[in-house]
């Protein structure tokens, strides 16, 4: 008992006096909050700086002059379009079948000849029709002497019967002797022409001019009477039409000027509208709008003069409905849209930027008519990612209305070219309706 006592005094004291390192760790604790405060106060006035320097150089890009480059508008004619894709169709297309049978000998045409009517197409053997013609020719003559006979005895009875030598019925039935013969001369004259025109039909010629086709028979084939195998296809390429459908709520405009006795004209585009391929005019409309697309359709017709429009091509097709005259245009990228509707931005002569609001017409994509501007105005045409209402601007070379870089005249300080600028008619375009927005429809 003795013995444990010194311990247990050792232990108590150690509860009530710690040592030294266990009241380290807990004085650290101030040193890491201090270094935080540092870090927060360095952290804020650093972003403070940023925030001082960027106003500073907004505020100095701000009052620097946005550069742009400017067009001035003008006043010329534009005119509405209805595009859509067409289909190039021939105006006859026949597929020639034999109407006899025989055995060809025969063909006159190549491969993709062009052939006028009545040129020689394929030749079948006339020999058959021919020993046939003779046949009937013989039975026509043979008959034609028997009716002769028979009306000489009818004139001698009638001489008879004037003396009365014979009964009133030998005459009477002499004259249906003669009628007999006549109906049977009447019907050799029939198979008569039937075999000159069977004997035709071995001489197969084209019935249109056009283009024939890949050959489908050769000399040698035996062919049979009205069968469905065409020997040749023949398709007219001059004129040619080609069909395409506008929407129903263009048929207004075009029913328009159609009942004013105007011919409208109609060009005819390749795949990429790069290059014009034939210049027609309308020649019709359907009866019928198809209610499944909600279209109807108009066939235009084209001279074709150098071949340029090929059958079943399918080709973009732009109608001029009609042209508007002394209107005003602008580029079309001068335009810029917000919330409130389209508008531009104004160069005046103090080299300051005014936002105005207009009214869209007829566009085709590089040229817009609008309403709202004055011929001669300058508008600015780019540099809208830095423009606002009232900037400043140093203009760029100016360029004319259709967006292309102009040369021409002294210019104004805002850019404006002095001389009057003519514009082309009959720019290509959509179709613009109600005095809103118009738009090309391809």
């Amino acid at each position: 008992m003795t013995e444990q006592a010194p311990d247990l005094a050792v232990s108590r004291k150690s509860e009530h006096h710690p040592t030294e390192n266990s009241t380290a760790p807990k004085s650290r604790w101030w040193i890491w909050l201090i270094v935080a405060v540092v870090i927060v106060v360095i952290v804020v006035l650093w972003r403070r700086s940023a925030a001082t320097s960027e106003a500073k150089a907004g505020g100095d890009a701000a009052s620097r002059p946005v550069m742009v480059t400017t067009a001035a508008a003008r006043q010329g004619d534009i005119g509405v379009y209805v595009h859509r894709i067409g289909m190039v169709t021939p105006v006859y297309t026949v597929t020639v079948t034999s109407r006899v049978q025989g055995e060809i000998t025969q063909v006159y045409y190549r491969e993709g000849q062009m052939v006028q009517k009545g040129d020689p197409l394929v030749e079948i053997d006339p020999r058959p029709y021919q020993a046939a013609l003779t046949q009937v020719e013989g039975q026509l003559a043979h008959d034609q002497a028997v009716l002769t006979e028979a009306k000489i005895d009818l004139e001698r009875y009638q001489q008879a019967l004037n003396r009365n030598a014979i009964a009133k019925q030998q005459f009477d039935d002499q004259q249906q002797v003669v009628l007999q013969d006549e109906g049977t001369v009447k019907n050799d004259e029939g198979q008569l022409a039937n075999a000159k025109v069977n004997l035709e039909y071995t001489h197969i010629t084209a019935p249109i001019a056009g283009r024939v086709g890949l050959r489908l028979v050769d000399p040698g084939n035996i062919v049979q009477a009205n069968s469905t195998t065409a020997l040749v296809v023949i398709t007219q390429l001059q004129p040619i039409t080609v069909i395409f459908s506008p929407a129903e709520d263009e048929l207004p405009q075009i029913q328009q000027q159609l009942l004013k006795g105007k011919k409208l004209a109609v060009d005819a585009f390749d795949r990429d509208e790069d290059r014009k391929l034939a210049s027609g005019t309308l020649l019709t409309l359907d009866n019928v709008i198809d209610t499944s697309t909600g279209t109807l359709r108009l066939k235009a017709i084209f001279d074709n003069k150098d071949n340029a429009l090929f059958p079943s091509q399918f080709v973009n097709v732009e109608l001029l409905v009609e042209t508007q005259h002394n209107v005003t245009l602008i580029p079309t990228p001068a335009i810029q849209r917000n919330a409130q509707g389209a508008f531009v931005y104004v160069i005046k002569g103090d080299q300051t930027a005014s936002m105005r609001a207009i009214t869209l017409g007829t566009t085709d994509g590089s040229v817009t008519a609008v309403q709202g501007l004055e011929p001669q105005e300058v508008v600015a045409v780019n540099g809208f990612d830095k423009l606002l209402d009232g900037a400043k601007v140093t203009v760029r070379a100016p360029t004319n209305a259709s967006g292309g870089a102009s040369s021409q005249g002294q210019q104004h300080p805002t850019g404006q070219n002095n001389e009057n600028q003519s514009a082309p008619s009959g720019t290509r375009s959509g179709v613009a309706s109600g005095g809103k927005e118009g738009g090309s429809s391809r």
